[in-house]
């Protein structure tokens, strides 16, 4: 029988290619975008942790997500730091979510505070997916903005508390293995994965409209 990690990955693998291979995506890291555009993303993702981290200190004590909060992933002050770099001290002043982008915090919000299992499904794809794809981003902005190497502007990728991130998506993939929940609930996370894939793939359909090289 497939462990639950494997389903989730399994189940979420179409849309997750779908995000990754979005024009906007492609475009920024083909180099054919500026900085602005970097910047902008960078600012999109701001909302989404700070509706997934605002969330965690409630969460920490619960029997199902409890386990998932872990300290040395949280992202915020990370991404203030690089805003502050990309955007100047006022970075806050500019700052403005995509349509899609305040869709996609709201409903990391609303499962933060009812539904805690949901919640799981955010996350994974988010955390998991900077450890992994997020490395290819940060290589990308060190190269093609020059930008210090996990220094400023790319900050946001860089996890100082976790020595071994191979070891760390190992363990995080047993918790998945061993989360409490029944089958039914399991197959409402797994939905909830692939529904956190599509908000995210808007965010970017979002950013691809004002950041259009046919235009």
């Amino acid at each position: 029988m497939e462990s639950f990690s494997t389903v989730i990955r399994t189940a979420s693998h179409e849309q997750h290619v779908e995000a990754e291979t979005s024009t906007f995506m492609s475009d920024l890291l083909g180099g054919r975008l500026g900085v602005d555009a970097y910047a902008r993303y960078t600012e999109q993702l701001w909302f989404v942790y700070e509706a997934l981290e605002s969330g965690a200190e409630q969460l920490a004590s619960d029997a199902v997500a409890g386990p998932f909060i872990k300290p040395e992933l949280f992202r915020l002050a990370a991404l203030e730091h690089d805003l502050a770099h990309l955007r100047g001290p006022d970075w806050r002043a500019g700052l403005s979510a995509l349509p899609a982008t305040v869709a996609y915090a709201d409903r990391v919000r609303e499962c933060a505070e009812q539904w805690p299992a949901g919640y799981i499904a955010h996350h994974y794809t988010r955390y998991l997916g900077d450890l992994s794809g997020g490395q290819i981003i940060r290589d990308k902005a060190e190269r093609t903005w020059g930008f210090a190497k996990k220094g400023d502007g790319v900050r946001f990728y860089v996890f100082e508390g976790i020595d071994n991130p191979a070891a760390f998506k190992r363990g995080y993939r047993e918790l998945l293995d061993a989360v409490r929940v029944d089958d039914l609930e399991k197959q409402r996370i797994v939905a909830e994965c692939q529904g956190a894939f599509a908000l995210n793939s808007g965010v970017f359909r979002g950013l691809g409209a004002e950041f259009s090289l046919s235009a």
